[in-house]
């Protein structure tokens, strides 16, 4: 098979990395791809934004499956586009896409359909909003509605913060808001919960827990995610089953039932409060580092689960994980998610290989004359896998203090909640 990789992150990276691994496959091409993919495919520099070009480049190559890692392409309808002109697209279409495109289009389903989810209200201007906000009690949560690339939440401890975050959106700072959502805070801890679904059925595909605080303890600002761990601690048979019944399929149905076509990874961000499910947000893609930490478990020849996935057969494949823990950290630039210096050489990364147990996934990286440089704000993603998460953290932490990249920060603490120091 030939198959081509949308995107350019440390997802991207590790999908490219299990899609290498099968013998089923010939040539592999990243769009554009990352000094990572450099050395395992051919990386095409396209801007994701132009379709047509992505079309030509695909249908020139004969290439039989394009796999979109990242959610912008998904909300603007790629899916759609590209199968218009006959090509064969791993990922929801762009009515699907809404469900992560826009957080009031979930919140309304989960309305109609009773998903247990956060009391929220939504509101047209900012006026409105100032009014309803302080006459309630804190904390409280308020939300851009469209993409905003993981930092278009505010946890509001009082009404200043809150006033911030509302100014902030109508202000244009995610975009044009035509519209915002407030919402009550739920407590509880957090966990990731993926499906892979085919438009007919679908599989579960393992559970995560993402640290998204920059700073140990999850303090600080919110960032697109500084490390994960995977399966998630949380998990049980008993919370899957509630988790199946009470938000995942409900939301299948009415996509169905929109005539909505989805065959990808859907990915809930949920709050866990007494065993009970809360669904935070929909993913329509794996997560970002989740992926990461979720990929390298998986025993099945990949190529052959996305196989099934597009030809519907799903329900005849048994997916098959390692029984061990695996962790990824994060390491950023210094001063991500705000401000941060780019194109800072990383001496000595390509000294580091991939093993069995062990991964570099590349984020913000580009290769120039064999050298590695960063080019954003989460530059390598560290993976390993062990028998117990403290001892893959430590294994973890002993390759980034290895490398010893001096622009670098990382969080030494990911999966504190299940290590035991």
């Amino acid at each position: 098979m030939r198959i081509a990789i949308i995107g350019s992150g440390g997802r991207e990276h590790a999908i490219c990395q299990k899609i290498y691994e099968s013998k089923k496959v010939k040539k592999i091409f990243c769009i554009p791809g990352n000094g990572g993919t450099n050395s395992i495919a051919k990386n095409i520099q396209i801007d994701l934004n132009n379709f047509e070009e992505i079309k030509d480049f695909l249908i020139t190559e004969r290439v039989d499956l394009t796999i979109i890692g990242p959610e912008e392409p998904l909300v603007k309808g790629i899916v759609d586009y590209l199968n218009q002109n006959k090509l064969y697209v791993f990922g929801p279409d762009k009515f699907c896409s809404n469900l992560e495109g826009s957080k009031i289009f979930t919140k309304k389903i989960c309305e109609k359909h009773n998903i247990p989810t956060a009391n929220f209200k939504i509101f047209k201007n900012e006026a409105q909003s100032l009014e309803y906000l302080q006459n309630k009690s804190y904390p409280l949560v308020v939300k851009a509605d469209g993409l905003a690339a993981g930092k278009g939440v505010y946890i509001c401890e009082n009404y200043l913060d809150a006033k911030k975050g509302v100014k902030e959106i109508f202000g244009g700072k995610f975009g044009n808001a035509k519209e915002i959502l407030i919402e009550d805070f739920l407590y509880g801890e957090e966990m990731s919960f993926f499906i892979l679904y085919d438009n007919v059925s679908f599989k579960i595909f393992n559970t995560a827990q993402d640290h998204k605080r920059v700073f140990e303890g999850d303090k600080g600002k919110n960032t697109g995610g500084m490390g994960a761990y995977s399966p998630s601690r949380l998990n049980t048979k008993f919370l899957e089953n509630k988790i199946v019944k009470k938000i995942i399929k409900p939301t299948l149905d009415y996509l169905k039932n929109e005539n909505g076509k989805y065959i990808g990874f859907l990915y809930a961000g949920l709050m866990i409060k007494d065993d009970e499910p809360y669904l935070i947000e929909y993913n329509v893609r794996m997560g970002d580092p989740e992926c990461q930490t979720i990929l390298p478990l998986l025993k099945n020849d990949f190529v052959e689960v996305l196989k099934n996935c597009m030809n519907g057969t799903l329900n005849k494949l048994e997916l098959e994980w390692e029984d061990k823990k695996s962790i990824c950290i994060v390491l950023a630039s210094k001063g991500y998610p705000q401000n941060f210096n780019k194109n800072i050489f990383i001496e000595n990364l390509e000294n580091f290989k991939h093993s069995n147990n062990r991964f570099i996934f590349h984020a913000g990286t580009k290769l120039v004359d064999k050298k590695f440089y960063s080019t954003g704000g989460r530059v390598l993603n560290f993976v390993s896998i062990g028998s117990n998460l403290k001892s893959a953290r430590d294994e973890t932490l002993n390759l980034i203090k290895k490398l010893n990249w001096r622009y670098g920060h990382y969080r030494r603490d990911i999966a504190f909640k299940v290590i035991k120091n």
